[in-house]
């Protein structure tokens, strides 16, 4: 073989070697690998759940150019504080329900459940085609962060009371565990609320450190096991007839990704919606 071939083929594979690394380069630049803290434990039904299902879904629709991974409450951040976490940047993504944020910005609470509000088809409608969804975009952007609706929740029921209820002045001093825009009306009937984690619930209930709580629908009630320690229970939830949940991202990460990518995560949490609209109705029954 004379010199030139040699010359020729050797340089055939350096440039071969270098369009290989140009081409994974490439690849890795359009692979997202990112950490999603969640507020709800990844058993617990239709909250924790849907965030696994939602993180192992977008893996499999993207043919694993989009990795978002699941992490447990505290693994990461303390269940509650996945807003500022995402804000600060320290990690990408948080899968959540807006009203925790409410502390942060009150009007966070409008875009997971209105007291006596809309059915589900009412709230998504006004949420994207009667500018919810940019309202929500707007108001989280001056945090630094991007929201998308990706999870929905049946109605809830209106808690569990270690006392029974027999009328409004039976609220009176009463501590509580509430969430949202129904703590502010708890609050008028002179019950004392505060927000805690689905975990910290139950030992909250047997040490007396609250008289009562609501947190979701039956069905994920029953698994946190309230009925142990509360036995009066009352249904359904006035002051969450529906719940959206949501996904947060920090807004740079975001506003990085490709047409694609976006794609993908609008069509996914779609899915997903569609997933808990359906489930959720179905398994509050035997919960019940």
């Amino acid at each position: 073989m004379s010199i030139s071939s040699i010359r020729t083929i050797s340089s055939l594979a350096v440039g071969c070697l270098l369009a290989f690394a140009v081409t994974l380069e490439a690849d890795a630049q359009d692979r997202v690998r990112w950490k999603m803290h969640s507020a709800f434990g990844g058993k617990l039904p239709g909250l924790g759940t849907a965030g696994v299902q939602f993180s192992d879904m977008i893996e499999k629709l993207s043919e694993g150019r989009i990795h978002i991974k699941f992490f447990e409450p505290g693994a990461l951040v303390p269940a509650l504080q996945g807003f500022d976490a995402v804000q600060a940047g320290s990690i990408e993504a948080a899968w959540n329900s807006s009203g925790y944020w409410a502390g942060k910005e009150p009007s966070a609470a409008f875009f997971t459940a209105v007291p006596f509000g809309p059915q589900v088809q009412e709230f998504l409608a006004w949420m994207y085609y009667g500018g919810g969804y940019a309202l929500q975009k707007e108001i989280y952007a001056k945090y630094n962060v991007h929201p998308r609706v990706c999870n929905y929740i049946a109605p809830e029921s209106s808690g569990w009371f270690r006392n029974e209820i027999k009328s409004l002045d039976d609220l009176k001093g009463l501590k509580m565990r509430f969430f949202g825009l129904g703590a502010k009306v708890m609050e008028k009937f002179g019950v004392s609320t505060q927000l805690l984690a689905g975990g910290d619930i139950y030992p909250a209930l047997e040490l007396g450190s609250i008289d009562a709580t609501e947190f979701s629908m039956p069905s994920m009630d029953e698994s946190l096991g309230f009925f142990q320690v509360a036995k009066h229970y009352y249904f359904p939830g006035w002051h969450q007839p529906v719940s959206l949940g949501d996904i947060i991202f920090a807004k740079d990460k975001y506003a990085s990704l490709s047409t694609y990518h976006k794609d993908a995560l609008r069509i996914m949490c779609g899915w997903q919606l569609l997933m808990e609209f359906i489930e959720g109705d179905s398994i509050q029954g035997p919960a019940m």
